[in-house]
């Protein structure tokens, strides 16, 4: 607008409230297109759908806008994998391989996703790369990359039963604990049982994922192992290997034991990822396919919840023994308490 207003002898600029200066369209808008483009709407689709959502002056929007909207996303991303890591710390680390079509090459997209709880109990996106089948050693490059830019050691990892991962960290963070996901376990045993012996299977399982103590877990373990040993002896090992990180969790606080019982914090978000995925046919590119899921990640971390008991995440790292969930009090400690 051209405002020549001129009142007492001053000029009378108009100012917008809802546009600021020289921005063209409102930042609400800017910031709407890409997130309707990551969520399945394709760039030509959108000469479309805007003047239904935003009435019918919303025309003249190419696709080449929302291309250039989004061409900005790449450089987030590489900037994201090169940032400085030696002020960030770590204390539980979630990990996953999550997979999904790239519409241009035959090989599935394995992005290698790492989540970290900081001490004030917040998750943040760790890493996000590109991984052949969740391998050993693709694991290993990102762990090790991770160490380089300053990454201390996590106290604790939480993941499913993938070798790779876990070979890799034993590797780079030998000093890690490691707690094997109950979620994918579960799976895993229900899937070598038949389907009339599932529900009961599963509630048995369900006791030992909730059991308020090590002792008692270990119970329904054997309880289950005697029960269908004889006729499902696959079913059993599936449960039964690795056993040891299975119940790692329970020298943590028993605040924590929900969050760190699953890998369910990737694998809520991914599921965006492959909504997407089936409206678009898969992503065009692997760094288009890893650019949409940084953002996509981006855009949910935003409303990740905390922790509950995150006062006690500092605890955790300072190498206070807890057991069965219940912190243990050392002998000079309980001197100093007494009167």
């Amino acid at each position: 607008m051209n405002d020549r207003r001129v009142v007492e002898g001053q000029r009378q600029r108009f100012t917008s409230v809802i546009l600021p200066p020289y921005l063209r369209r409102s930042p609400r808008l800017a910031g709407v297109l890409p997130l309707l483009y990551l969520h399945g709407l394709s760039s030509g689709d959108f000469r479309e759908a805007l003047p239904a959502l935003l009435g019918p002056e919303a025309t003249g929007l190419a696709p080449s806008t929302i291309t250039r909207l989004t061409k900005s996303w790449t450089a987030e991303y590489e900037a994201f994998r090169r940032r400085e890591l030696a002020d960030r710390d770590y204390v539980y680390l979630w990990a996953d391989g999550i997979h999904f079509t790239i519409r241009l090459e035959d090989e599935r997209l394995c992005a290698l996703v790492l989540i970290g709880v900081r001490p004030d109990g917040t998750k943040e996106v760790v890493a996000l790369e590109d991984g052949y089948r969740e391998s050993a050693e693709s694991w290993r490059a990102v762990l090790r990359d991770l160490k380089r830019r300053g990454m201390r050691a996590p106290v604790l990892a939480i993941g499913d039963g993938a070798l790779g991962f876990w070979a890799a960290v034993r590797d780079v963070w030998p000093e890690t604990a490691e707690q094997r996901c109950w979620v994918h376990r579960i799976v895993n045993v229900l899937d070598k049982l038949p389907k009339s012996l599932q529900p009961r299977a599963k509630q048995a399982l369900h006791a030992m994922l909730y059991a308020a103590t090590r002792t008692a877990c270990e119970r329904e373990i054997r309880r289950f192992t005697a029960e269908y040993g004889v006729k499902y002896p696959k079913a059993v090992a599936a449960l039964t290997t690795d056993q040891e990180r299975l119940l790692t969790l329970f020298d943590y606080p028993a605040e924590h034991w929900k969050h760190l019982r699953t890998t369910n914090p990737i694998e809520s978000t991914f599921a965006t990822v492959r909504l997407r995925e089936r409206v678009t046919k898969g992503a065009g590119s692997r760094t288009a396919g890893l650019t949409m899921a940084f953002k996509l990640l981006e855009a949910a971390q935003a409303h990740w919840r905390c922790l509950d008991g995150a006062e006690l995440i500092p605890l955790v790292r300072a190498g206070v023994r807890f057991i069965d969930g219940v912190r243990v009090e050392r002998p000079e400690e309980r001197k100093k308490g007494a009167p």
